[in-house]
């Protein structure tokens, strides 16, 4: 079983979470932390029983890299202060834990 499977799988669940929080919700938001979280938790679920290096460290940077960038556009997160630092910190998560799977497939 692998713990950056079940990491992957937890930001995913809360990326979806978030997008429903009252008061943070804007339909560029509410849209993106739904796309987003849905496949990084499909991801994350995929890695925890195989450990399948590819998806964690391919997807995780692609989805953590785009959820860093949609912080900061505007339409996306609205006039919300707390959709920016949502989608920054869950961002940067993603990307730190999909380099760790990636170090593990080429050790």
């Amino acid at each position: 079983m692998s713990w950056k499977g079940w990491v992957a799988l937890i930001l995913g669940i809360w990326l979806v979470v978030a997008a429903f929080i009252p008061g943070m919700v804007g339909i560029g938001n509410l849209v993106n932390d739904l796309v987003v979280g849905i496949v990084i938790a499909v991801v994350g679920f995929m890695m925890i029983p195989s450990g399948s290096a590819w998806q964690g460290w391919l997807i995780g940077l692609i989805g953590g890299v785009w959820m860093i960038i949609a912080a900061f556009i505007p339409t996306i997160t609205g006039s919300y202060t707390a959709n920016l630092w949502n989608d920054l910190v869950v961002g940067i998560l993603v990307v730190i834990f999909s380099l760790f799977e990636r170090k593990r497939k080429n050790a």
